[in-house]
């Protein structure tokens, strides 16, 4: 079941107007310190955030991360990263005085009601494939009065506010900037193409180290799984609260598993954190695991334990030529799904125009990459190559000569 949907998340912040003219008054009154940072990420401590946090740490900023979830203080506590629940009024005082404020998907990684005033540094997560932000109708959806223009152009009016206070923006490329300059309304001069941090993980190293790591990752939080068995991610994308077209039919279980049995691998479901299907074989199988939010926050650092993804319209398509990793593309609800969200660009410009409509398209198409991935790797490198204008590790660095020079310098800038 999902847990979020635009029209109930936009419900809220309409009710919640009130709140947010008093957190903007207080943090008028509340002067902002010279050196704080804080740090917030929707899906734990992780992404960029977690990344870019290493960096600016080491270079001696004074920083605490504002954690949602007994599980995030946990893992906060584990590191060694100091934090504070970002409810509350702690996490409002340590919003409203941060010079420097940094999330990965909403002001929500934060206190939300005390950002106004801060150098707002927003890593997003992922590079966009369907429409986001003022780009697409579906971030407009209400759950208050859903056909109304008026509530419409409110929220249009409050998001764009909104997204004005953004100081920095990093863009993987130029293409992915204009994107960027876009669907949060900004200027270029806000959107360096300074690489994303979130991908440095699988630029580091020899690839060899990366997949000793990402495996014994994954041997931890899915089970242990023999050196040669060939491990298939399943990520599918969000849908905003609809259900997953592309839960397999008893019939296509059966010839998913018959092809993971012929070629001695395990399918690893990465359903998206904020709206899961049900992915459940209908027979006992250990060929099938859960890889979900609740195991493993951020699942990029695993790519390069894996051999094969299976995906429709995530970002991790972009992602996989970084490791490089084949990509078998499914997408059983494309036409209902540009309808609604919308894309930038072709989708056959990303998937070329063998993708695949159905599970028993997709299973044919992953057994013969299984056999020989050399074409579909090549394919994904070059997509990479043409979404990423970076791949040496240091996208954190660059990211944070940008929020130093948006600062006036210099701290640990080298």
């Amino acid at each position: 079941m999902a847990s979020f949907s635009f029209g109930a998340g936009n419900a809220r912040k309409l009710l919640s107007i009130p709140l947010y003219a008093a957190g903007g008054l207080l943090t008028r009154l509340i002067p902002r310190s010279r050196d704080q940072w804080v740090f917030g990420c929707a899906v734990g401590i992780a992404d960029g955030a977690l990344a870019l946090w290493e960096e600016a740490t080491a270079r001696g900023e004074r920083a605490v991360w504002l954690t949602g979830t007994a599980d995030e203080a946990r893992e906060a506590e584990r590191r060694g990263i100091p934090h504070v629940r970002k409810t509350g009024l702690r996490g409002f005082w340590r919003t409203a005085r941060a010079r420097v404020v940094v999330v990965t998907h909403g002001f929500g990684d934060v206190n939300r009601y005390a950002v106004a005033g801060a150098v707002l540094v927003q890593l997003w997560h992922g590079i966009p494939l369907k429409r986001i932000g003022l780009d697409s109708a579906e971030t407009l959806r209400s759950g208050i009065l859903p056909d109304s223009r008026i509530v419409r152009g409110m929220l249009r009016r409050m998001y764009a506010g909104a997204t004005r206070r953004i100081r920095v923006l990093p863009a993987a490329s130029h293409l992915v900037r204009g994107r960027l300059e876009s669907a949060f309304g900004l200027p270029a001069e806000r959107v360096p193409v300074t690489g994303e941090p979130r991908v440095d993980v699988l630029s580091r190293g020899t690839a060899d180290e990366r997949r000793r790591r990402a495996r014994a990752a994954i041997d931890r939080v899915a089970g242990p799984l023999p050196d040669d068995t060939r491990v298939v991610l399943y990520a599918p994308t969000w849908r905003d609260g609809a259900p997953d077209p592309a839960v397999p039919s008893p019939e296509e279980w059966r010839t998913l598993l018959e092809v993971l049995e012929r070629s001695d691998a395990v399918l690893l479901v990465r359903s998206h954190p904020l709206g899961a299907g049900e992915y459940r074989p209908p027979v006992g199988t250990d060929r099938v695991r859960s890889l979900g939010s609740d195991l493993v926050a951020d699942v990029t650092p695993l790519l390069p334990g894996m051999d094969v993804l299976i995906t429709d319209y995530s970002s991790l398509a972009f992602d996989a030529g970084l490791v490089p990793l084949p990509v078998v593309f499914l997408a059983p609800d494309l036409a209902e799904y540009r309808a609604r969200r919308g894309m930038y660009g072709r989708y056959t410009d990303v998937a070329g125009e063998d993708w695949a409509a159905s599970w028993t398209q997709a299973c044919a198409q992953l057994e013969a990459v299984l056999r020989d991935p050399d074409e579909r790797t090549a394919r994904s490198f070059a997509l990479s190559e043409h979404m990423h204008a970076y791949r040496d590790g240091r996208n954190t660095e660059r990211v944070y000569r940008a929020i130093r020079a948006a600062l006036g310098a210099p701290r640990g800038v080298s």
